[in-house]
């Protein structure tokens, strides 16, 4: 649906996007994220035509000149009429984008979807944060957009309001809209989004499928505490160190916990308990802590990954 080539854009001698590469897949929820300052605010807007780019290719669907597609934007702080309740401001909207269809009919309907049915009747001026997101996403939705740049819906938000925002995300998705997601809530991504890319210095650092790059980037950790950490115990599980499998092995000596840093567990798990077995040792906790998304962002824009 959206495919980005070697987008540029500098302010003076300051390069903002330096090649930029993007493929947001048809209908998914697309994590879009990064650092503040590594470009993901000026790739939207040009995105959505609020500023010119220096040089680039964007697609959207196939490319075809025939073919219209409208793209929804919901900054991260929208500026609505406060004078205006909710009802006003949809019609008024409709005005905007010449609306060919049932108004009253419309504003029902996006005001069903992002539960703001009760809220329309109030002025706009008297609105939480959270209503004010939702009534935004309300607007950039009214004339059915195929695809919606949401920058940083949840942010500053109770986590009731999150829990508001991220079902009306999870609802626009099942109708077969694309959504790009910039936000720096990682654990939203991890529960809406199929896809990401991860900008790092105005490039692509890193995009692909959620499951794939946590497969791909993610090292896991078997955390063991032992009943007696004795000189014996301690080199029994030192001396795995030394198996193909395990990556680095730390004691932290205050809890009396082993950390042992690892890509493959399952076989090290058997190692492990035939260690134990051996040295007549009891694992008082024995427990895997596999890297999430948050720990390979971490590393990725930090030049770790």
């Amino acid at each position: 649906m959206v495919t980005i080539r070697n987008l540029q854009k500098s302010y003076g001698s300051f390069k903002v996007l330096d090649g930029l590469y993007m493929d947001i897949p048809d209908g998914e929820v697309y994590g879009f994220l990064g650092k503040n300052g590594c470009g993901k605010t000026t790739t939207m807007n040009i995105l959505c035509n609020v500023i010119p780019k220096d040089g680039g290719d964007i697609i959207l669907g196939n490319g075809a000149e025939s073919e219209k597609i409208k793209i929804g934007y919901l900054p991260e702080t929208p500026s609505l009429f406060g004078y205006m309740n909710g009802y006003e401001y949809l019609k008024y909207i409709a005005a905007c984008c010449n609306y060919q269809g049932d108004i009253n009919k419309r504003v029902d309907e996006v005001l069903e979807i992002t539960g703001m049915r009760e809220g329309a009747k109030r002025r706009i001026k008297g609105y939480s944060r959270g209503m004010n997101q939702r009534l935004g996403i309300a607007s950039i939705i009214f004339d059915h957009p195929q695809i919606l740049v949401l920058d940083e819906p949840t942010s500053a938000l109770d986590p009731e309001g999150r829990a508001d925002i991220m079902n009306v995300i999870r609802l626009l998705s099942d109708t077969g809209c694309t959504i790009i997601l910039c936000t720096h809530i990682l654990s939203d991504v991890e529960k809406a989004a199929g896809s990401v890319g991860i900008l790092r210095n105005g490039r692509m650092a890193v995009e692909g499928k959620i499951s794939d790059i946590i497969a791909q980037y993610s090292r896991n950790e078997i955390e063991i505490k032992l009943y007696k950490t004795d000189e014996a115990g301690i080199g029994a599980i030192k001396a795995m160190e030394e198996l193909p499998q395990v990556d680095k092995v730390d004691f932290y000596e205050k809890t009396g916990t082993f950390v042992i840093r690892t890509a493959e567990t399952e076989e090290l798990t058997k190692r492990l308990l035939e260690c134990f077995e051996r040295n007549s040792l009891v694992p008082r906790e024995f427990k895997t802590v596999s890297e999430g998304l948050e720990q390979i962002y971490l590393k990725v824009v930090n030049g770790n990954a």
